[in-house]
């Protein structure tokens, strides 16, 4: 009985999380750290070391559990092999990237730059930027500036979408409503972080929802899924502000009416079957050493 027991624990383990699960991460980021140290001439020591994990980030909803994986390891072994000093936190976004890329997860430097910096970060990804310094200007905000904000999310998602999206594709095909549509998100970007700066949540609760329509326009529903879609409408019918967390999996809230709201809205996702929570801001996670190697 306990044999089939371990049995069925491993078949589910494998079943939520593959046959790798995060140890694949870590064998990545060392792949990358190491050729970015030996390209960059950083001369690291052959000590050994072990590396491990754990996490209680949800699976499957949108909250980048992977990268954070990978985003701690780095951070590991830029103090095992104490060269902190030496990588500059504006590339390391990219390095835990190119991790995940070296396993075929298609991802971009969003959330990564958030777990590298901690806190509140206005992005800038501006051609330019991209194009003569490698990555994109990073500015670290004022955690207060934000309003209280909650998160919802399917314990266990099971419809984050049947087709595949397009959207790439299109962009690279010079579709014009892509084009017209991604400009139009990084606008939104530079009117919250004005609207953040200026405390102006009503501007904000208009930006968050039309950010989500964007991407709906974008992708389509059933590119989206059901269950995000819904996600999405719970809040809406409350009168909350929601977008996704990410590409999908999780929603972000906005309340302007304070508890009161936040109460239908709890009991709005008990009827539809999601987990609300609110939102923890993490405090920014660089160091003296760290900020020194800031442009």
């Amino acid at each position: 009985m306990k044999d089939e027991a371990n049995v069925l624990n491993l078949v589910s383990r494998l079943q939520s999380e593959g046959y790798y699960g995060g140890v694949r991460l870590l064998m990545a980021i060392c792949k990358v750290f190491r050729n970015y140290c030996k390209e960059n001439g950083i001369v690291i020591h052959e000590g050994n070391f072990s590396l491990s994990y754990d996490t209680n980030i949800p699976r499957q909803t949108g909250l980048s559990g992977s990268s954070a994986i990978v985003c701690a390891a780095l951070s590991c072994l830029l103090d095992f092999y104490n060269v902190r000093h030496l990588i500059k936190v504006e590339v390391r976004p990219n390095l835990v990237l190119n991790a995940e890329k070296e396993l075929g997860i298609v991802a971009g430097l969003q959330d990564r730059v958030a777990q590298v910096y901690g806190g509140l970060v206005h992005m800038d990804f501006s051609k330019d930027h991209m194009e003569n310094l490698g990555h994109g200007i990073y500015t670290p905000m004022d955690t207060s500036l934000l309003p209280p904000l909650h998160l919802i999310y399917a314990e266990n998602p099971s419809d984050s979408g049947k087709v595949h999206s397009t959207v790439r594709q299109r962009w690279l095909n010079g579709d014009e409503l892509i084009i017209s549509s991604m400009v139009e998100v990084a606008n939104i970007a530079e009117e919250g972080r004005t609207a953040l700066l200026g405390k102006d949540y009503s501007k904000l609760f208009e930006l968050m929802n039309r950010n989500f329509d964007l991407r709906r326009r974008m992708f389509g529903d059933e590119c989206l899924g059901e269950v995000n879609i819904e996600m999405v409408e719970v809040a809406r019918r409350v009168g909350a502000a929601s977008k996704f967390t990410g590409s999908g999996g999780a929603v972000v809230v906005f309340c302007p009416e304070g508890p009161s709201q936040v109460k239908l809205l709890e009991n709005e996702c008990k009827k539809s079957g999601f987990i609300l929570q609110p939102v923890k801001i993490s405090p920014p996670c660089l160091n003296d050493v760290d900020r020194q190697t800031l442009s």
